[in-house]
């Protein structure tokens, strides 16, 4: 489908803040526009901080066929949730990193394969990210013993500034040997070095033989950006951060205003020429 000059043949959406509202809802307008995708012969795909568990809501409404990139890129599965590619945190590195979050006072979350860890089940987000994955955490006293083969470390806090800062102190602390970016506000996702979305771009265009700029991204965090740079077309959604609005091709609605329907309908069906006479491109409009 042509956007503009570029043929766009892949499109790869981030979850939450993109794909689903505020309430972590799927909108009907949403579920058609990707199924209006494969209709017109346009891959769809999906990336999250989430585990693997947390989007198997999604496959069927979405009918989605192309692999699925749980972690920010940690994991990735079949539409069966069959593993084709797995990259965990080194070893070595699991205590250092919780102590890193223990001492910037962020509440520590750690995944291992389908299992997800805490200290304490009534910190905040923990009721409402179970309501999301739709499966409750394992509570334990201690995470000793548990550092092994680590998907993904989360560090959790309602002090947006904090999680910011850490996320710096973690990327000066661990250099290349981790990626560090937040995926909410709230959190702090610490993967393997290459489970980044930037990653997973690569990964979905040397599987299905898709090049970079026909592409298509859309998302609303910082850990959307690398995606961004590896797509020809990138969409920052309404309601992000203007550091990530600057870092996309376009602009569109919030989540909670039909954005990625909004986006899909006007930039990639309906062809970016056309999109750009929109308000929304206007304001998004990259040079």
């Amino acid at each position: 489908m042509s956007t503009g000059s570029v043929d766009i043949r892949l499109v790869i959406a981030d979850v939450d803040g993109t794909l689903v509202t505020s309430q972590k809802v799927l909108t009907e307008r949403s579920v058609k526009a990707a199924r209006k995708l494969g209709e017109a012969g346009i891959a769809f795909a999906i990336t999250s901080g989430r585990p693997p568990r947390g989007m198997e809501m999604l496959i069927e409404p979405l009918a989605l066929q192309t692999p699925i990139s749980a972690f920010n890129g940690g994991l990735i599965v079949q539409p069966d949730l069959s593993v084709i590619e797995q990259r965990t945190i080194p070893d070595e590195l699991a205590p250092a990193i919780v102590s890193h979050l223990d001492r910037a006072a962020l509440d520590a979350w750690l995944y291992r394969g389908s299992d997800w860890y805490l200290r304490d089940v009534a910190a905040p987000h923990v009721a409402r990210e179970a309501a999301t994955v739709q499966f409750e955490p394992t509570v334990v006293a201690s995470f000793e013993g548990l550092e092994n083969g680590l998907a993904k470390v989360v560090g959790v806090s309602d002090d947006h500034a904090l999680v910011e800062s850490t996320a710096e102190a973690a990327r000066q602390e661990f250099g290349a040997k981790v990626s560090a970016s937040r995926s909410q506000p709230y959190y702090l996702d610490i993967t393997h070095p290459r489970a980044n979305k930037g990653e997973v771009a690569l990964f979905l265009s040397a599987r299905l033989g898709v090049p970079a700029e026909q592409i298509a991204t859309i998302g609303d965090g910082p850990n959307d950006v690398l995606m961004f740079a590896r797509s020809g077309l990138s969409i920052a959604m309404g309601q992000s951060d203007r550091e990530v609005q600057r870092a996309a091709r376009l602009v569109t609605s919030g989540n909670d205003e039909e954005g990625f329907a909004e986006a899909m309908e006007r930039f990639v069906l309906a062809g970016a020429g056309e999109a750009a006479k929109t308000p929304a491109a206007q304001s998004g409009e990259r040079s």
